[in-house]
């Protein structure tokens, strides 16, 4: 690893930690500069701008989330409903350690909403579709009929459920949208 890559994964490590916890527009960049123990020259050398670092962070998220979802998929003992039911139970689980925010992917789009052309956009959607379409192939896998149907509606049930528990501090609704996944799976799957 080079002093240069050092010095930017420094800066995307300290960017990730600030706007996880704190929102990407409650964050400046002499925030991010210090906390990266880096100067602002230093930062834009590395990024053409704060968009750009947004950016990086949230492509740094992309595939370890899904590493992690498919992770918990593998480890969940039982059938794919169970399996998808499992990624539900663990996301509860981490929602209930204090430092939890919910979905990085989902809070910055909901900052950026006015900027559907953000490259942050283009990242978070495009991480949508790769969980989207890993669970479509997974569903295919069982001969489930309808599986890019059904994904999606899991998906919708994964990230409503990401909102509602943000607002209530209630991780039980995770748990009871991973219940519903479970339903609708099961169903599909009595219908092969």
């Amino acid at each position: 690893m080079t002093a240069s890559s050092s010095t930017r994964d420094r800066i995307v490590s300290a960017a990730a930690k600030l706007f996880y916890a704190e929102g990407i527009r409650a964050v400046s960049v002499e925030a991010l500069a210090e906390a990266a123990g880096v100067t602002k020259r230093t930062l834009y050398y590395h990024f053409d701008s704060k968009d750009d670092l947004i950016a990086a962070y949230l492509d740094g998220r992309d595939q370890p989330n899904l590493t992690l979802f498919q992770k918990w998929f593998a480890e969940t003992e039982g059938d794919v409903a169970t399996k998808v039911e499992g990624i539900f139970r663990n996301l509860a689980r981490a929602a209930r350690h204090p430092k939890w925010k919910g979905c990085g992917f989902l809070r910055t789009s909901a900052e950026l909403a006015n900027m559907p052309g953000h490259p942050a956009m283009r990242i978070g959607a495009a991480h949508k579709k790769k969980f989207e379409n890993w669970l479509r192939q997974s569903l295919e896998v069982e001969g489930i009929d309808g599986a890019g149907v059904l994904a999606r509606q899991v998906l919708l049930l994964l990230d409503g459920s990401f909102a509602v528990v943000l607002l209530h501090r209630d991780p039980s609704y995770m748990e009871a949208a991973g219940m519903a996944a479970a339903s609708l799976i099961r169903s599909a799957l009595s219908n092969r």
